[in-house]
């Protein structure tokens, strides 16, 4: 697929994610207010069972997967994705922002809502539209992702916008009761999640253009593993250092990680073309 393209296809792909992410929160904000925590946690069980009958309902099967020519084991692929990332330099610096970057968003989650619900008294609508309306800044950021690029260049949004993303956390420390202090934690947020939305598919092209088509799907499940491990760790952390101090010192502790993130970019020239092993 031409570059261009592959970048198009991928801000699609995030522009349906926010999408959802933008709907279901706030709906479910106030299907707890109206219904009650209990109600709406088996409205989104049904939610899950028709969503299945209807994959369930398709009348063309998937076609077969191609048989392999060796048989692999998923911990040698681990492995083997892994050491293709950490060979490519590029690669190696972008793993280590992505596994830092997303811990230090992870961490930040329950502690948000501690902040919100207990420390702000949000009300759970409130709650639901502080996360669900910032969706909307992701959509509007991979809606302009091609446009981005094609003006400024791969490399420049890439770095640019990476940088952007890490900027904006530590403004939820600031956040107090009552409405502004809502109005804060959306606008912070929504800022944070616009960056992400270009980011994110010029950064899966990238990842894409610069691994060889007989390694992409290990080092996609490397990755994968990895920031599944990395982020419980990272919540946990903020867990354990909010007890000991805080809910704003874990959340100014995950903003100032989040600004250490963009060290990490990789801001020298990078290879256009895949590793070869």
């Amino acid at each position: 697929m031409p570059e261009p393209l592959l970048t198009t296809a991928n801000s699609r792909f995030e522009t349906t994610a926010w999408t959802v992410a933008g709907l279901g929160a706030p709906i479910g904000g106030v299907l707890i207010g109206m219904f009650g925590a209990g109600a709406t946690v088996l409205l989104d069980a049904v939610s899950f069972l028709l969503s299945a009958l209807g994959i369930r309902s398709l009348k063309q099967p998937e076609p077969p997967p191609p048989v392999a020519q060796v048989e692999r084991h998923w911990g040698a692929d681990i492995r083997v994705g892994w050491a293709y990332i950490f060979r490519h330099r590029t690669l190696h610096a972008l793993f280590w922002n992505a596994m830092v970057f997303g811990g230090a968003i992870r961490l930040t989650g329950p502690l948000l809502a501690i902040l919100m619900l207990r420390e702000l008294h949000l009300v759970p609508w409130q709650y639901g539209v502080a996360l669900g309306i910032p969706c909307f800044g992701g959509i509007i950021g991979s809606l302009l992702t091609s446009r981005l690029v094609s003006r400024l260049g791969e490399r420049t949004v890439l770095l640019g916008f990476g940088v952007l993303r890490t900027c904006w956390m530590g403004f939820l420390v600031l956040a107090r009761p009552g409405v502004l202090g809502l109005v804060v934690i959306v606008a912070a947020e929504t800022a944070l999640l616009f960056c992400a939305g270009v980011f994110n598919p010029v950064f899966t092209t990238f990842r894409m253009r610069a691994t060889a088509d007989e390694y992409m799907s290990r080092v996609g499940i490397a990755w994968s593993i990895s920031s599944r491990s990395c982020q419980p760790a990272f919540i946990a952390l903020g867990g354990a250092l909010a007890t000991v101090t805080s809910v704003r010192f874990a959340i100014g502790c995950a903003a100032v990680a989040l600004l250490t993130s963009s060290l990490l970019l990789p801001w020298r020239a990078w290879p256009t073309r895949p590793h070869t092993t």
